[in-house]
């Protein structure tokens, strides 16, 4: 080994060097020529699943040169004589292309016809055999014992080129299979890259980016305050991605919808055996967002119990699994989120003291978007190019008209409605235009055409929203009606949720439980129960 000791050198560097095995193969195929009588290196990839053998890479191109994609197909008897050779270890010579053991299927391991002698040798990685080494030697010439001795040394080194070959096709695999993923991603939520887009950063959010701004470069925990279906979330990624936490994960956990029994075990996690069906550990969403950001929305709605856990987090940022024995210590950030007055609920006494003055550190407050009127358009313009990309629609711009239109709309879902509209007019518009004015449902032909409601039920639905049904307000963006009095919508859901309730008899799930008459998940309805303060036991019993 000793002789050849300044020539394994250089192919271990060489093998090493190159991430592709084709560049490295023809470096030492060059390095060799001087020691070898060679005149063609052949590393070839044994596809024991198809039952293959393919060439991956070659040497220094020769009169017989063969073609780098070159493919053997082999039988299966062919295929596991192919691997019980390649246990064996050793490098054959191949004397005139022939082989002296019967068995080995020459003319499938070497592709092209060969009457010239050869060196063959087993290429294997981690997992078993992978591939076959070929030495050709030029013509009337012969490999002689020493040359046997230096392909035996060489086995190794083509061995690890061609295993970082095989782990770069995974790789390139992986990467093509997670860019079609990506594509398929963006194409459902009608989105051309997954950066953020926030509409209305220069002028309605303007105030609101600059104390993102501040507070991004800071650990400090923020609040933010906004109705349903103003971007709260949209808000929190935006801090989280602009601090130094960028770089670790970005979980959301809705807290309102996650039932009181579970809040603990969804939260913090839980051991194995903790509690009957615990065959596991589990981390809770705590553990998951260590070094990035946990955004807690709706956290208005979190139980007293889990209040006074989440205070020891902030406090010293050390938490406990249920059933565990020891602390264990967490880096998150918090950006919690609510669309409750949380200082009353503080007053009140259902929402701990201290727990409010913690994560009320740098309050956001986002307005509605009827006070800023001026994002509309350009809100309703990046919808429309949402839509087009999600649903495989041309792109069509809102007019004038739709845009004076959606102006004068009080919009009391926010951006989120309006979203939610855009898509309506560009599906009912067919890629051809954006029909707004039935998508709102002040359309002249038929204000429930964008609703998918009955005649029956979409006056009342225009009359909720303030819009009335005729032709006249289709064209001059209508004026809200004038009403002497409305209860307000908790007392209007609250009265039918006690309705649905007593029909049920207080029960709450099954096919005739109040969720299935409301037509909402049981865990909704639960936690809108608590927000509202109804107690199911008053009406068991009550049919």
């Amino acid at each position: 080994m000793e002789r050849f000791q300044r020539v394994l050198l250089g192919v271990w560097q060489e093998a090493c060097r190159h991430i592709e095995i084709g560049q490295s193969t023809a470096n030492i195929a060059a390095m060799l020529v001087r020691h070898v009588p060679i005149e063609q290196i052949l590393v070839r990839r044994i596809d024991a699943q198809r039952s293959a053998l393919e060439t991956v890479a070659v040497g220094p191109a020769g009169p017989e040169r063969c073609p780098t994609d070159a493919r053997s197909e082999c039988s299966p008897a062919e295929l596991e004589a192919l691997l019980a050779w390649c246990r064996e270890g050793k490098v054959a010579c191949l004397r005139g292309g022939k082989s002296s053991s019967g068995d080995l299927p020459v003319d499938k391991i070497v592709p092209g016809r060969h009457q010239r002698d050869m060196l063959i040798g087993p290429l294997g990685d981690r997992t078993g055999h992978c591939g076959v080494l070929i030495f050709i030697a030029t013509k009337d010439r012969a490999f002689d014992p020493k040359h046997v001795e230096l392909a035996q040394l060489l086995i190794e080194p083509f061995a690890v080129a061609l295993e970082n070959d095989l782990r770069l096709r995974e790789m390139a695999a992986l990467r093509e299979a997670a860019e079609a993923d990506n594509r398929s991603l963006l194409m459902r939520l009608g989105r051309k890259s997954l950066g953020e887009t926030i509409v209305g950063a220069d002028s309605g959010l303007c105030a609101v980016m600059e104390r993102v701004e501040l507070v991004a470069r800071s650990d400090a925990p923020v609040l933010i305050f906004g109705a349903t279906g103003t971007g709260k979330e949209l808000i929190a990624r935006a801090i989280h991605n602009r601090s130094s936490r960028c770089q670790g994960p970005f979980n959301r956990v809705n807290c309102g919808a996650i039932p009181p029994e579970l809040i603990d075990t969804q939260l913090f996690g839980h051991e194995r055996g903790a509690f009957t069906g615990a065959v596991g550990g589990r981390r809770g969403w705590f553990e998951r967002a260590d070094g990035g950001t946990l955004f807690l929305d709706e956290i208005g709605d979190l139980p007293p119990a889990a209040q006074v856990r989440m205070l020891r987090i902030l406090q010293d940022g050390w938490m406990e699994r249920v059933g565990a024995e020891k602390p264990i210590n967490v880096d998150v950030r918090i950006v919690a989120a609510t669309h409750c007055d949380l200082a009353r609920m503080v007053a009140e006494g259902s929402f701990r003291e201290d727990l409010w003055y913690r994560i009320a550190v740098f309050p956001i407050v986002l307005p509605p978007l009827r006070e800023r009127r001026e994002d509309i358009a350009k809100l309703a313009v990046h919808f429309a190019g949402r839509a087009a990309t999600r649903f495989g629609l041309a792109p069509v711009a809102p007019t004038a008209e739709d845009l004076a239109m959606l102006a004068a709309y009080p919009w009391p879902g926010n951006v989120r409605e309006l979203a939610a509209v855009i898509d309506r007019a560009a599906i009912l518009g067919d890629g051809k235009r954006l029909d707004v004015a039935t998508a709102v449902g002040v359309g002249a032909d038929s204000p429930t055409a964008g609703w998918g409601g009955s005649s029956t039920t979409a006056p009342a639905e225009s009359s909720t929203l303030g819009w009335s049904g005729s032709s006249t307000a289709a064209s001059t963006a209508a004026a809200p009606r004038e009403v002497a009095e409305i209860d307000a919508l908790e007392t209007i859901v609250r009265r039918h949720i006690e309705v649905a309730l007593t029909a049920a008899g207080g029960q709450i799930e099954g096919r005739r439980g109040a969720a299935a008459m409301l037509q909402i998940n049981p865990h909704t309805l639960r936690a809108r129960m608590r927000k509202l303060g109804i107690q199911w036991s008053r009406f068991r019993g009550k049919q």
